[in-house]
């Protein structure tokens, strides 16, 4: 019986300390790509295991520029948050300030990839970040579920949507 009707958690991918590793999820599948050959996907996780955990560990750790660097500067643009809400680029860019000035001292950050996939120019995330970090000075320790959406623009990969929210119980 596949793991994920027996109960026993699957497999996951994680990112963690600029490392992936880890096995799909039985239940989602692999991840396919929708080009001829593996370099999209291949490309677009390399991505997401340097560029992009570089970006959310250094704004848990107070610095959002490396973040902001990463989204798009072409409409439209959102994020639907765990916090707060921000739809084009100057709701974009007070949040990720807000953010950088209430998050410090990261001493645990992991991406944990539940599903991937990249199609032509598009591509999307389904995560749980996992993150140990002060947050308004007060250390604390959560879970997040995060869906990204991103765009390949002038060749480089670009994050033009999140949603994100608390995993509880």
């Amino acid at each position: 019986m596949p793991s994920h009707l027996s109960g026993e958690p699957p497999g996951l991918y994680t990112v963690s300390a600029g490392r992936l590793s880890g096995n799909w999820p039985l239940a989602l599948g692999r991840p396919q790509d929708h080009t001829d050959g593996m370099g999209d996907r291949d490309d677009f996780l390399e991505w997401v295991d340097t560029k992009l955990y570089a970006a959310e560990l250094a704004l848990h750790n107070g610095d959002a520029g490396p973040r902001r660097a990463l989204w798009s500067r072409r409409e439209p643009v959102s994020v639907l948050g765990a916090w707060r809400n921000a739809f084009g680029q100057q709701d974009l860019d007070e949040l990720f300030t807000s953010l950088g000035k209430q998050f410090s001292n990261c001493t645990s950050y992991r991406l944990e990839v539940l599903a991937c996939d990249v199609v032509g120019d598009m591509a999307y995330t389904a995560a749980l970040e996992h993150t140990s970090a002060s947050v308004d000075g007060e250390p604390r320790s959560y879970v997040l579920r995060a869906t990204q959406v991103y765009r390949r623009e002038d060749g480089a990969w670009k994050v033009a949507h999140r949603h994100g929210d608390t995993v509880t119980g």
